[in-house]
């Protein structure tokens, strides 16, 4: 048997005609550069989010990026992180200019350890990055009161996390903004690259969406350096289309991951821990298992796809080097990046399916 890890492809089947005809109202209007369908999106996904405001932009990355940006951040500012991540969170951070710096997880969630944030907190600390990690939420309550304490701006990447849910509130509705990507293979996904920033300050967000478009008000007359960080108009279509999936998508990742937990109970293998103060929308199922490499492997050679989110954390990352961190820095960090991988996931899994996943890995683990 075949199992994907994604397999985009059967939801598109779903969905196809739809799509199309979204994309061709585009096209028939020759509308490629913002416009309606950027607005309608906006609107939606704000609302989705319990924001006021929401800005299209050209990819997650890109939020991260004109966040931080707009918060008028660069060289000579800390903003603190966590090693446990996508690339893209700390490369937002070096890319304007300023330090990322690095706290480690929480071992459980794989969330940053909210507990060591204030220790990382210097003069020169301008904001704190908390990650939400494979749909769940991190610990918002302390990340923001030791960020109200010292005057902190907090940037969600909730790029894995959108409509997951902390104590009632959404993803991106209790920072400063939250940074959302639409990537293919997210729980809501584009047909290429594709991001969103949502945000309750409308100051902020007068300042983001002059940011995404080279600093220009009026036509122009440019205010300071921006960026071409405007999403596009076809993909505001396919998300249009999507969009009204997304909780019955999330929610039938979340039976599959019932239906893992299930199989794995009392096994070696050590399923996701999910905080009773969350609701995950498990963008990715991740497990921790003894001798993961081989593991993998084993799962590979028997058709069935896996992906190890991730196999080195940030602050040992070559391009990070001159940050001086070593190995053993941030000792959970480094134990996740030997001993997780993340299993198929996605809403279009049968039971047989997960059947043959489960009993593969426990066939070898066993």
């Amino acid at each position: 048997m075949q199992v994907p890890l994604l397999d985009l492809k059967a939801q598109y089947a779903t969905i196809k005609d739809e799509v199309l005809a979204k994309i061709n109202q585009v096209l028939d209007s020759q509308r490629c550069i913002g416009g309606p369908l950027i607005e309608e999106l906006e609107k939606a996904i704000a609302q989705l989010s319990g924001c006021k405001f929401a800005v299209g932009v050209s990819s997650g990355t890109d939020a991260l990026l004109a966040s931080l940006m707009a918060l008028n951040i660069g060289s000579g500012d800390e903003v603190i992180t966590t090693p446990f991540t996508f690339f893209a969170t700390a490369g937002s951070i070096h890319r304007t200019g300023a330090t990322p710096v690095f706290v480690d997880i929480n071992p459980k969630t794989y969330n940053i350890d909210v507990s060591r944030i204030e220790a990382a907190v210097t003069k020169r600390t301008k904001a704190i990055m908390p990650v939400h990690l494979f749909g769940q939420m991190a610990d918002m309550d302390p990340i923001m009161a030791v960020a109200k304490k010292h005057s902190l701006a907090v940037i969600e990447d909730a790029a894995q996390a959108i409509s997951s849910a902390y104590k009632g509130k959404k993803a991106g509705q209790m920072g400063t903004c939250g940074c959302f990507s639409f990537f293919p293979s997210k729980n809501l996904g584009g047909i290429g690259d594709g991001g969103m920033v949502v945000t309750n300050d409308e100051k902020f967000n007068h300042q983001l969406v002059l940011m995404r478009n080279h600093g220009m008000e009026p036509k122009y007359y440019h205010h300071f350096v921006g960026g071409n960080f405007r999403l596009d108009p076809i993909q505001a279509a396919a998300l249009l289309v999507k969009l009204p999936h997304l909780d019955n998508w999330s929610q039938a990742r979340r039976n599959n991951a019932a239906y893992y937990d299930k199989k794995f109970k009392g096994t070696p293998v050590m399923t996701p821990y999910i905080s009773p103060d969350c609701v995950s929308i498990y963008n990715q199922y991740v497990i921790r298992v003894p001798k993961r490499d081989e593991v993998v492997k084993h799962l590979q050679a028997s058709g069935i796809g896996c992906e190890i989110y991730y196999p080195v954390p940030m602050h040992l990352q070559k391009c990070f080097a001159s940050l001086g961190y070593k190995a053993g820095s941030f000792p959970e960090a480094e134990k996740a990046c030997r001993e997780v991988m993340a299993l198929p996931i996605y809403p279009e899994l049968t039971d047989e399916m997960q059947d043959y996943v489960a009993q593969t890995i426990l066939n070898f683990v066993s």
